[in-house]
């Protein structure tokens, strides 16, 4: 036997479960028959069965949210090929270990025929250099190797090595999948609870099962305790109800991952569900991201963005309110600041949703980049000396406010962007009233250059002068 062999009389090198491992190791199942969940990947005649089945599975990586059988899938691939099972977590291990490991691989494949599947618990905690150790084993078939994620590895795992495996996505578990697997531990007398007599009621096996958040060792962990911990009645019996469960499960485990895609995906929930107006599931998203751990400042940061790109003018006051609500979350902070938060959520749902700002602004920065930046026309320079001055800086600036309703012949824009319309109001809310503003002065300055432009006998319109110019 060496370091990395866990024992010649051990199929698939995997070993036993020690017996004061948790409920959760000791109850792993080792046969595709007794895995419960993601039938959709191990279900009857899907490509992964068949390629366990057939012995003809190659490498792989199973990505989804904890305890939800990536590990006890790698597990029952080693037992079913015959393979030897090494595995090694990504937070322990790193590069002098992978080596120890596909030396003794090479080995056991030259001597004994028999091939080795390497298990990579938390690949995604490997960098990319680390990660590259992989590629030459894996393209030479010394190792088949399974890496277990709960990050998306199209953003995790180096793209050569991803181009190599196959990425399997395994769902949370059901109630109902974890509850088959809470019975199955009440029944096992041999690896689960059954020889502590214990007598779990209906409703708190619901209620386990429903808290668990689709995690199967949550579940088993809080159930093993509330067996663990009730006290044996005159005949050894351990009766746990919901209160003894509600104790052992404290609070539901909410998965949430503050730099991971969980969080991305729960911030884009929030902000299409308050695009879309529904503050139900606004107010939903809000706080599964709150309560389960993110900074209150960078959700009401968000917001702020949101009253401007997606609220805009059609209510000026959605910008009010979300910036009201970052002060809030300076001010007192959490928990209390969660109502702040929630205030401005139901606000910005509700109001009349218009996107012509961020339109707008699209438009800027696409001619920023597409023409050439002129300089602003001569007569809206500013001109603080005289040499500017004597350059024609400010020269022939018309000051609005001398002329009738506040409006000056002239343009505002280089030769080459005159005419452009970056900013379209809409039609809801108080946009309305701006784009009748804006189309009440436009036609003003219209008017007005054309008046110059005959008052100059029909030729091209000059800046018109009038007051001082102001900058």
């Amino acid at each position: 036997m060496d370091l990395f062999d866990d024992g010649p009389d051990v199929p698939g090198g995997a070993g036993a479960p020690a017996p004061s491992a948790p409920l959760a190791d000791r109850m792993r199942p080792t046969t595709l028959d007794d895995f419960v969940g993601q039938e959709k990947i191990v279900g009857p005649g899907t490509l992964l069965r068949r390629a366990i089945e057939g012995d003809q599975v190659s490498s792989i990586i199973f990505w989804g949210p904890p305890g939800t059988g990536k590990t006890t899938l790698a597990r029952i691939v080693a037992e079913a090929t015959g393979s030897h099972f090494a595995a090694f977590s990504a937070v322990l291990s790193g590069v002098r270990e992978i080596r120890g490991i596909v030396a003794e691989a090479e080995k056991r494949l030259r001597y004994e025929k028999r091939p080795t599947i390497l298990f990579v618990d938390e690949i995604h905690r490997f960098n990319k250099a680390q990660q590259d150790a992989f590629l030459p084993h894996v393209e030479s078939g010394t190792i088949t190797l399974i890496g277990a994620t709960t990050e998306n590895p199209s953003f995790e795992v180096n793209s050569a090595l991803l181009s190599r495996c196959r990425v399997f996505v395994l769902d949370e578990l059901e109630p109902p999948e974890i509850r088959v697997i809470m019975e199955r531990a009440l029944a096992d007398r041999e690896h689960g609870l059954a020889s502590l007599a214990p007598e779990v009621e209906g409703e708190a096996m619901d209620f386990l099962a429903q808290m668990a958040n689709g995690d199967a060792r949550v579940a088993l962990n809080a159930l093993e305790l509330a067996v663990m911990t009730a006290e044996p009645d005159a005949e050894g019996r351990r009766l746990v109800t919901v209160e003894t469960a509600n104790e052992a499960m404290q609070k539901k485990s909410l998965l949430y991952d503050k730099d991971g895609e969980g969080h991305y995906n729960l911030i884009s929930a929030l902000h299409k569900s308050l695009r879309g107006s529904d503050a139900q599931a606004g107010l939903y998203w809000l706080g599964r991201m709150l309560y389960g751990g993110e900074d209150p400042l960078y959700l009401a940061r968000r917001l702020i963005r949101f009253a401007s790109e997606d609220i805009g003018l059609a209510d000026p006051e959605a910008l009010v309110i979300a910036n009201a609500a970052k002060d809030a979350c300076h001010f007192v902070g959490m928990p209390e600041c969660d109502l702040a938060l929630a205030q401005a959520v139901v606000y910005l749902a509700a109001a009349p949703k218009s996107n012509a700002l961020y339109a707008a602004m699209g438009k800027v920065k696409r001619d920023i980049r597409e023409h050439q930046a002129l300089p602003p026309p001569l007569h809206i320079r500013n001109a603080p000396t005289r040499l500017m001055k004597d350059l024609g800086y400010g020269a022939g600036y018309g000051y609005d406010h001398d002329f009738p309703e506040h409006i000056a012949p002239q343009e505002y824009l280089q030769d080459n962007l005159r005419g452009k319309v970056y900013y379209k109001a809409g039609d809801l809310g108080f946009e309305k009233r701006i784009s009748e503003r804006m189309a009440y002065w436009e036609k003003l300055r219209r008017e007005a250059l054309k008046r110059a432009a005959e008052e100059a006998g029909g030729g091209d319109v000059e800046p018109c002068g009038g007051g001082e110019s102001e900058d």
